[in-house]
């Protein structure tokens, strides 16, 4: 099952490495702030752009938003899309990945604890 669970993580793990886009226009502000690069500012200023100013129709309308120059416009450019097929930052994916074993490890002492227990009498 240990096994398994790893498998199954790990391809989680890697299909969010591939699939690491994030759609600018349907992002909600926590799902920016995965990217690196975009802080919390730097996501509140893109949605209240979009708010303003409608969907972005290409990726390059971020240098319009406040706040976002060529050093971080360079630096995520290749994270995010403009419409189209996307998916979770793999940050997210790795975190889930993360919580999921630490999860794991805490249940083994548990599961110790209870084969080590003498049988109830009956």
């Amino acid at each position: 099952m240990k096994k398994w669970l790893i498998a199954l993580l790990s391809a989680f793990a890697l299909h969010g490495m591939a699939f690491a886009m994030v759609d600018i226009n349907t992002a909600s502000q926590a799902e920016l702030e995965a990217i690196n690069g975009f802080g919390p500012a730097k996501a509140k200023a893109i949605v209240e752009y979009r708010s303003k100013n409608g969907p972005f129709k290409a990726v390059e309308d971020l240098k319009k938003v406040p706040g976002i120059k060529d050093g971080v416009f360079n630096k995520v450019k290749t994270e995010v899309a403009v419409g189209g097929k996307t998916a979770a930052p793999a940050a997210k994916t790795e975190k889930l990945a993360a919580s999921a074993a630490k999860a794991e490890k805490s249940a083994k002492p548990a599961a110790k604890l209870e084969a080590s227990k003498p049988a109830a009498k009956k």
